[in-house]
């Protein structure tokens, strides 16, 4: 309920950083409108994911891709 409060304010946009159970939570309650996916070149076997708790599918509409000297990927969707 206050997530969507703080939505519903004029103003910029909201931008958390967080655990992947945090997000996890974010998204599985649908507060979640933009996705900016990182993606690192580094192979680490196992990681935490941030979509489990959601239940069939979630459609995304692809934005755009940034690509930094590093080798990092970040593409941008929006429910």
């Amino acid at each position: 309920d206050e997530v969507n409060k703080l939505k519903a304010q004029d103003g910029t946009y909201l931008m958390v950083y967080g655990g992947a159970g945090f997000v996890s939570s974010l998204i599985k309650d649908d507060l979640v409108d933009d996705y900016y996916l990182f993606i690192n070149p580094a192979a680490i076997g196992k990681g935490k994911r941030i979509f489990d708790e959601i239940t069939g599918k979630k459609p995304l509409n692809f934005i755009e891709s940034y690509k930094f000297d590093c080798g990092v990927v970040v593409n941008h969707y929006q429910k």
